[in-house]
C-alpha cells in the first residue's frame, strides 16, 4: 500500500477483489478529522490511470473523501481493440457491473472517514454505466452524476434509483447519439427519476478527457472548454445534492 501527504490531501492505494480479479483503486482524503460525504469516482472503458486519480484528488480538496475505483484489475488499456473486446461484454452484464460497483462501495464505506448515509457517485464512460446500474439495484447513494454514459438498463429497474441523476454529452458523440440519449431520458422520466441531462454542443465521445484522440479511436476527442464546463456542473451538482459536511 502507497500513501501520499500533503497539506490538504492523503491518498493511498487500496487492493480489493471484484470480478475475479484484484482491482487497484485510488482513495484521497480530505484533511481534517470526522466523516465526511464521499464520491466514487467511475473510470472510462480503459482503467484508472492518473487522470481520474486526479479528480479523486480534487474531491477531497473539496472535503470530500473520494475513492476513484478500479474496472480492469490494475491494466490500462493502450489498445482500442484490446479494450473493446474487454468493455463490451461487461457493458453487456449489469450483474457483473454491479459486483464491481459494490465491492468498490464496500471499500469506501469501509474507511472511517466516510458518512456511510452521504455517498454519492461521478463515473465517465463504463464507471459512470456501473454507477447507475448500483442505482437500478436500489443502493442507497444521494447522487448520480455521469459523463458519456447513457446506457438504459432492464425494464423497470430505473424505479429503484432513489437519487438525482444528472447526466452530460457531447452533441456529436457517436458513441451516445441522440437515439440514445432520448432512450435514456425515456427510462429515467418512466421510472420517476429526478433527472438531469446536459448536452455539450460540438463535443465528441470522451470530449472531459485530455488524452484521446480520433486517430486512436474514431469518435473521440478532447474539448477543453466542455471539459471544463462539465467538471464545473458536476461540482455544482455535488454541492447540491451532497455537500462535503454536515
Amino acid at each position: 500500500m502507497t500513501t501520499v501527504t500533503t497539506r490538504t490531501v492523503t491518498t493511498r492505494t487500496v487492493e480489493y477483489p471484484a470480478d475475479g480479479m484484484t482491482m487497484v483503486g485510488h482513495l484521497a482524503l480530505p484533511a481534517g478529522g470526522g466523516r465526511r460525504a464521499a464520491v466514487l469516482v467511475g473510470p472510462e472503458g480503459p482503467g484508472l490511470n492518473d487522470f481520474q486519480r486526479r479528480r479523486a484528488d480534487a474531491l477531497a480538496e473539496l472535503g470530500y473523501v473520494a475513492l476513484a475505483f478500479d474496472i480492469n484489475g490494475g491494466r490500462w488499456f493502450t489498445d482500442p481493440q484490446e479494450m473493446l473486446a474487454h468493455v463490451t461484454p461487461l457493458l453487456a452484464d449489469p450483474g457483473r457491473m454491479r459486483g464491481i460497483g459494490h465491492a468498490a462501495l464496500d471499500v469506501l464505506r469501509a474507511e472511517p472517514r466516510v458518512d456511510p448515509g452521504r455517498i454519492g457517485g461521478v463515473g465517465y464512460g463504463t464507471g459512470g454505466a456501473i454507477l447507475l446500474e448500483l442505482g437500478r439495484d436500489g443502493v442507497d447513494l444521494r447522487v448520480i452524476g455521469t459523463v458519456n454514459a447513457l446506457t438504459t438498463g432492464r425494464p423497470g429497474e430505473a424505479a429503484r434509483i432513489r437519487c438525482p441523476v444528472w447526466a452530460g454529452v457531447g452533441s456529436e458523440d457517436p458513441i451516445m447519439p441522440a437515439a440514445q440519449r432520448d432512450a435514456f431520458a425515456a427510462e429515467m422520466q418512466a421510472g420517476g427519476v429526478d433527472w438531469r441531462l446536459v448536452v455539450y454542443g460540438g463535443a465528441l465521445h470522451a470530449f472531459h478527457h485530455p488524452n484521446v484522440d480520433q486517430a486512436v479511436l474514431p469518435g473521440v476527442g478532447h474539448h477543453p472548454v466542455h471539459a471544463r464546463r462539465a467538471w464545473d456542473d458536476v461540482v455544482g451538482l455535488l454541492n447540491e445534492c451532497l455537500p462535503p459536511a454536515e
